[in-house]
């Protein structure tokens, strides 16, 4: 991205140090966030947050090759998740810095065996998923090496999606009262 598009991105240091200023002020407060996914058929879900247009996710069948489905999986959105939020925290605390920065891109991969989400393939119990994330970040930027080696370590150490990636974290999922299958229905 060209440094014009960052300068007119929107943030500036007025508002940089009022967020910061908000932050210190209540250094508690949580903030909910929320995204309800309707399932759409054929393994596709539409991912409503906030007043958004919807966020298409679609498991990719097995039979399918991955460049001719229109919308990342959900494991590439965790991808693309981490990215965003890294991007935005690099770019952040760059302006914090007065670090000018003319382009920035942020890569990530990550292997996963798909059979997983189809319940197929060796069922015994192990770790499915990432089992690693690499990210490699393309800064170009007025500032020595040393400067930028210590922004990027600064910001993967404060990113909520890194830590939420490699803290564990208490996934609470139950089924609701009123959804209820056939049998339930006599």
């Amino acid at each position: 991205m060209p440094l014009s598009k960052f300068r007119n991105s929107g943030l500036d240091h007025r508002e940089r140090d009022a967020t910061i200023s908000q932050g210190e002020a209540r250094p508690d407060s949580v903030r909910t966030l929320r995204c309800r996914t309707v399932a759409q058929g054929r393994l596709s879900q539409l991912n409503y947050i906030r007043i958004l247009p919807p966020q298409l996710v679609k498991e990719h069948e097995a039979s399918s090759q991955l460049e001719e489905v229109n919308a990342p999986n959900a494991s590439e959105a965790l991808l693309a998740a981490l990215g965003s939020c890294l991007a935005t925290g690099i770019h952040a605390n760059a302006i914090a810095q007065s670090i000018p920065i003319r382009s920035l891109e942020v890569n990530l991969a990550g292997d996963i065996n798909p059979n997983a989400v189809w319940g197929t393939g060796d069922l015994n119990p192990k770790p499915i998923g990432f089992q690693a994330i690499e990210v490699s970040v393309r800064l170009d930027a007025d500032a020595p090496r040393k400067v930028l080696d210590a922004l990027i370590k600064h910001v993967v150490l404060w990113s909520p999606v890194a830590n939420t990636l490699h803290n564990p974290v208490h996934l609470d999922v139950k089924l609701l009262p009123d959804a209820t299958g056939p049998s339930d229905r006599s």
